[in-house]
């Protein structure tokens, strides 16, 4: 089977770790890679120097040579990248979020079945190990019923020039929310303050998303924290998980904690104080595991799990919170 010719636009802050993948990985090849920026790429040629360079990704996109593109631009520029890559018959992989508006993301995913080509956001915490993990005990039954997501992602910096901090840090945890949860959500409501002045962006939001029932998400995103905290806490009815992504080791803590009633008026409750335990985790990357999975989806032509559909789905929920914040908090139905 050859090799699938992945070129690479875009060698910023995302772009190597991408480059680095595609020319390790034993069924791809770093067939071309385009940046505007000369420094950019000149420091990606002297690195991988049987690539094919360019400045200008359309000039890219008519290299019959080439099978399929990742990109790695800002969001603003995702929706024209993406669509001229689909036209030009190649797949596609594209930094989070998919793009700028759902509008778009809804054209692009049309655009994606017309021409039968891959379309795949790089959600790239669903396939870390944690998520994964966390995931396989619901599927089971494990954890119970789901009474609460809540999430914490806050650190100092770094601010983002196009977007604020809902679009920059929360789309990690509404893609891990709606793929762990797996339902949809009735609402979304969402507070956000920008303390830097000039600056014209959030840096600190709260945002609540509402399901059917009792269930409810919190997520909590900020640049202007003194540590960085990457948490996320799932209690269910039979068993609660602490996933702590900064922590050198036990990523993932199970805890045989809960409550339940001890008369049916429910005014008293029985406390269960039960073991915790760290299951182990694989050390495999996540990117490298998520390109295997776009690779493997093409060969396969299968839809990837996070494919337009899904990339649409975040951008949903990040605009509904952004309009929610201009609007001092007001609940918006989905």
């Amino acid at each position: 089977m050859k090799l699938l010719r992945i070129g690479v636009i875009g060698t910023g802050y995302w772009g190597p770790n991408i480059i680095r993948n595609v020319a390790d990985m034993r069924d791809t090849t770093l067939y071309a890679v385009c940046d505007q920026i000369p420094d950019r790429l000149n420091a990606a040629q002297r690195r991988y120097p049987s690539a094919r360079f360019y400045t200008d990704y359309r000039k890219m996109l008519k290299d019959p040579g080439l099978d399929a593109v990742a990109i790695a631009t800002p969001v603003s520029t995702h929706y024209a990248i993406a669509r001229d890559a689909l036209q030009a018959g190649k797949h596609v992989f594209v930094e989070k979020p998919l793009t700028d508006n759902s509008s778009t993301a809804r054209a692009l995913t049309a655009l994606a079945k017309k021409t039968r080509r891959t379309l795949m956001v790089d959600h790239v915490f669903l396939y870390s190990a944690p998520v994964r993990k966390i995931k396989e005990l619901l599927n089971s039954g494990h954890l119970g019923d789901i009474y609460y997501f809540d999430s914490v992602r806050v650190n100092l910096g770094l601010f983002q020039k196009d977007v604020n901090v809902i679009w920059d840090l929360a789309v990690h945890d509404l893609a891990i929310m709606d793929h762990l949860i797996g339902l949809r959500p009735k609402s979304v409501s969402a507070i956000a303050v920008s303390h830097i002045k000039g600056s014209g962006k959030e840096d600190l939001a709260y945002i609540t998303v509402r399901y059917s029932g009792q269930l409810l998400a919190h997520i909590h995103v900020n640049w202007l924290a003194p540590a960085k905290i990457r948490q996320i806490l799932i209690g269910g009815a039979k068993r609660m998980v602490v996933y702590d992504d900064t922590s050198p080791s036990d990523k993932i803590k199970v805890f045989d904690k809960g409550v339940s009633p001890v008369d049916k008026q429910h005014r008293q409750v029985d406390y269960r104080l039960g073991d915790m335990w760290a299951p182990n985790l694989d050390t495999g990357e996540a990117l490298r595991r998520a390109l295997g999975h776009f690779v493997d989806c093409i060969r396969k032509r299968r839809q990837p799990l996070t494919d337009g559909e899904a990339g649409t789905r975040i951008v949903r929920l990040l605009e509904t919170a952004d309009r929610s914040a201009r609007q001092r908090g007001r609940e918006i139905a989905l």
